[in-house]
Parts: C-alpha cells; structure tokens; sequence
C-alpha cells in the first residue's frame, strides 16, 4: 500500500465511500496489448474482492502514438458492455470527434499521432497531406468510423468525482471551483496545475503528462506512465482510505 503525504491543512485521508473500489487507469494510446494485461489484473484482483463494487476509470487519450488504436476502442466498448466503467476524454479524442468537420486540423493531429490512428482503421494519409488530401481522409475516417465507436466518441465525460477524488485527463485550472472547470483546462492544462501546491478541495487524479513514476502529490496523483513509449501502463487501486496499484 502506499502512503498518502497529506497536507498540514488537510487532517484526514481522502477516501471513496465504503462498499466501492476504483480502477484508475491512465493514458493508454493505442496499446491494445498493455490494455489486455491490466484487464487481467484488474479481473484478477477483483475476483480477491466480492465486499466491494470495482468501478473502472478511464483517463482518456486511448488513441493517437501506438499502433492499435481502433482495437483499443473495441475493447473498452465490450469493457463497458460486462463492467462499472466511467470513460474521460482526453486531449486526443478531441481532434478524432471534429475531424470529419474539420478536415484542417489534420496537420495538428499528425503531430500528436493522429496519422497512427488513421493507419489503424485501415487509412493510410501521404506525407505530406495537402487540403483534398484532408478532405478525402476525413470523409474515409468518417466512414471507417463503427457506430459503436461513434457513440463511444460521443458519450466521453469530462470528468468523474467519488468520494475524496476528483478524475479528470490533464487537471483542473486553480483558483475555479471543480464543478465550473471548462472543457479546454480538463483536457490540455499543463504547468498552471503541475505547479499548483494548494488543494483543489479534492485530490486530483489525472494523466496528460508522462512521468517515470506514479506521481503522488498532496492535491494530485499523476498516473500516466507514457505507455505508448515505455510499454508500462498505470493502473491505480483506490479502497476506503487506501492507495494501491494492480
């Protein structure tokens, strides 16, 4: 188990209500293969546990980097289908749900591994994509797209709260209460938060920046462990007042 450093301020150990356990995991970026195995530990630790409900919870950024992003998708949407789940979306899913209307941004998303993602639904875009190109790879994508992952794309939370944590992609911008944060800060906030010592009334557990480690901070847990590069994919374990990885 590990040990939570609170803060002066904050006398008690954050906790989720009695009866439930979350399943917190992070960036996963089209590694297919790293998402079986934590299916694996999480069913594995689950069936040690009937006390309790698991709830599974999903950071975002499933796509974009490796090599398997529509077989990512597949799984976590028969995942839901037979498990307590809560999908986030990250920075990444939002260039997948605005590409096929906007066809532009396709130089943006290249750089972020958006062109990984096409090859995995069977499109393969040149080089060097100029405007008709954009449009042809939209409108392929556009009917690449399952309906199953559609609806997946469209039914992504900006954030989950339980208990004592507050779940969201890339943090929350200080200083603005939890149930006001806006959707660009939830996704793509960096340094603003990173740097941030005061407490956000919750712990924050989020991904969107890779560490070496597990980052556990009094207001925050960072749980992206770059798995699309590092082959290590973060699965955190959150019981009554205990903080664990599986």
């Amino acid at each position: 188990m590990i040990a939570f450093r609170t803060s002066s301020s904050r006398r008690k150990k954050p906790r989720v209500p009695n009866g439930v356990r979350i399943y917190a995991i992070g960036d996963i970026h089209g590694r297919v293969d790293l998402l079986e195995r934590t299916f694996d530990r999480i069913d594995a630790d689950a069936t040690s546990n009937l006390t309790s409900v698991g709830i599974e919870v999903y950071l975002g950024d499933y796509v974009d980097r490796g090599p398997a992003s529509r077989d990512v998708i597949d799984r976590l949407v028969r995942r839901g289908q037979t498990s307590r789940t809560v999908f986030l979306k990250g920075n990444h899913e939002s260039y997948v749900t605005k590409f096929a209307t906007n066809p532009s941004i396709f130089g943006d998303w290249q750089l972020f591994g958006g062109a990984e993602t096409l090859m995995s639904y069977g499109i393969k875009p040149p080089v060097n994509a100029d405007v008709d190109d954009q449009l042809r790879l939209a409108a392929a994508f556009d009917q690449a797209l399952p309906p199953s992952h559609r609806r997946f794309f469209a039914n992504l939370k900006l954030s989950f709260t339980c208990g004592d944590f507050f779940f969201a992609h890339a943090g929350v911008r200080p200083g603005v209460p939890l149930e006001q944060q806006h959707e660009e800060d939830l996704l793509w906030i960096r340094q603003d938060f990173l740097l941030c010592e005061d407490e956000f009334n919750k712990i924050i557990v989020h991904g969107h920046t890779p560490v070496a480690e597990p980052e556990i901070r009094s207001n925050r847990i960072n749980i992206d462990t770059g798995a699309y590069a590092t082959g290590r994919l973060t699965c955190l374990k959150l019981e009554e007042d205990r903080i664990e990885f599986v």
